[in-house]
């Protein structure tokens, strides 16, 4: 990189900083703070850290069904935080973040019941429990 480009970049950079720690001090922030724009989103963030968390887990305790109906939900969610006004950024981060995390525990939940080991989880489940044979 160039002097000048590097220059334009360190200025750019201490101008969007600024402006940050600007609205970081303004009462439009502690407003924000109060309001559900900001709590709503921060408690939602307990489901897509609960399912990182999950990734460790055994594939065989994933629910199919509760991992769809949640990618879903995120998706609508993710909808209406872009829709509203004024838009909730944190809460699209959120679903964003959530679509992810489900969608990989999806992944893992259709490789385990139908990927190419499929029939050995089935033939053990049916010695295990005799309610899926």
């Amino acid at each position: 990189m160039n002097q000048a480009t590097e220059k334009a970049s360190q200025k750019i950079s201490a101008s969007v900083t600024g402006r940050f720690f600007q609205w970081v001090k303004s009462p439009n922030f502690r407003r924000y703070l109060m309001s559900t724009h900001f709590w709503g989103p921060l408690s939602n963030f307990g489901i897509p850290i609960a399912a990182l968390y999950d990734l460790k887990k055994d594939p065989h305790l994933i629910s199919g069904r509760m991992t769809s109906a949640l990618i879903v939900y995120s998706c609508v969610f993710m909808r209406y935080a872009w829709m509203v006004y004024p838009r909730n950024y944190l809460l699209l981060c959120c679903h964003a973040f959530n679509t992810a995390a489900q969608s990989a525990q999806g992944a893992r939940f259709i490789n385990f019941w139908y990927g190419p080991k499929s029939k050995e989880h089935l033939e053990n489940e049916s010695k295990l429990s005799p309610k899926h044979a």
